[in-house]
């Protein structure tokens, strides 16, 4: 590093990524200040050779501090999900953001942060308190942005290499037997139509937020058929999960009596107009749909948790059956199906919007012991013996 003393102005100039650049020192050429950055030559230097120059420590008021700061490119980075994801997506990326990376890494230089200190900040200040889920996912995103800064700054490190986050083995699907679905079933409830969306979800799979997004304008009674093709996630209305998810079914007969049921309760209502967020996460088209199940206010779901807080967990209590979520009628549905022993899995999972049967077996196909078929009759009167 040199000294440009021009007058009163005191200038520093350094080779940085294989240029000089050329600061300007605050307060000027006093002989304090000339002084003390001479005797920070040999630290900076050092820094710089060691790769651990952070610029925002020496010269914080300067312009390529903030441009080559993380903080600027998570910045870029958030600017990019907001039109790559849905806006639920979006939020949880932002989330990470704003309460995990940004206070740490934010003020830092890109180039400053190195594997060591991700892995000292992952063992003593994420995992006494996140989830392994919480922490894979913030390491994600920290690599993510490491990335962008590579597209412009092509021989830099990815210090999120080399760092992985082992996870507990996934809980098993906790689906509902067939004598707690009549249980359920024959519990009184003031709001009946709360009673026929559980009999339609646990007798056709929908995950909760198709179900209470599901219109009249998606339904042939007559046929006997439904299009899922929209859901409802954090208070907006957009297509389904994947191209695959969106799918007409040939309904079994309990969820057909149910949508039959509910048609006299909300078959006639006018319809409104919605606004739903098409595959781009960025495109939105208004539909004027009549929605079949209404929450318990007589208003269209706002989300699942108002069905979650305001029957589900109310009625299970009272008819005496163990909790879990509304989520466990699309593992009910396909856990039956399996269990009946008779139906065929790629078609358990076309009903449920998956091209891999291993999907279904890993996810969704757990045996129902209460419900098991003798399968030594069973194979007897097959084999004819």
């Amino acid at each position: 590093m040199s000294l440009e003393i021009r007058g009163k102005a005191l200038r520093v100039a350094f080779r940085y990524k294989g240029k000089t650049v050329h600061e300007s020192i605050p307060g000027g050429a006093t002989p304090e200040n000339v002084a003390r950055w001479e005797s920070l030559d040999p630290i900076l230097q050092q820094d710089i050779r060691a790769g651990t120059f952070d610029y925002g420590h020496y010269f914080p008021w300067s312009k390529r501090a903030t441009e080559n700061q993380f903080g600027t490119y998570l910045d870029t980075w958030l600017k990019i999900k907001a039109n790559e994801v849905a806006a639920s997506s979006f939020k949880s990326y932002t989330t990470a953001a704003e309460v995990h990376l940004r206070p740490k890494w934010g003020a830092r230089e890109v180039t400053a942060i190195d594997h060591i200190q991700l892995q000292e900040w992952i063992q003593s200040d994420l995992m006494p308190k996140l989830h392994n889920k919480t922490i894979k996912g913030l390491v994600s995103c920290m690599g993510q942005v490491f990335r962008l800064y590579r597209t412009r700054n092509q021989d830099a490190h990815d210090p999120t290499e080399g760092i992985y986050i082992r996870q507990p083995d996934a809980e098993d699907p906790d689906p509902f037997s067939r004598e707690e679905i009549r249980q359920i079933l024959r519990t009184h409830a003031e709001d009946a139509g709360q009673l026929n969306l559980f009999e339609f979800m646990v007798w056709s799979g929908p995950r909760i937020s198709e179900g209470i997004a599901l219109a009249w304008e998606d339904v042939d009674l007559g046929r006997g058929e439904v299009t899922f093709q929209r859901a409802l996630v954090s208070r907006q209305y957009k297509v389904t999960k994947t191209r695959r998810s969106k799918r007409r079914l040939k309904l079994l007969r309990p969820a057909l009596e149910a949508l039959r049921r509910q048609h006299a309760l909300t078959g006639q209502l006018p319809p409104v107009t919605v606004g739903v967020v098409d595959r781009d996460n960025r495109t939105i088209k208004h539909r004027a749909l009549t929605f079949v199940f209404l929450a318990p206010n007589g208003e269209p779901f706002r989300d699942a948790d108002q069905y979650r807080n305001q029957f589900w967990a109310g009625h299970l209590k009272t008819a005496g059956v163990r909790y879990r979520g509304p989520n466990q009628c699309r593992h009910t549905f396909a856990s039956q199906l399996l269990t009946s022993g008779g139906v065929n899995v790629e078609w358990v999972a076309e009903q449920m919007g998956h091209t891999s049967t291993a999907m279904i077996w890993r996810h969704y196909g757990k045996w129902i012991k209460d419900d098991e078929r003798d399968q030594v009759e069973r194979l007897n009167a097959l084999l004819d013996v």
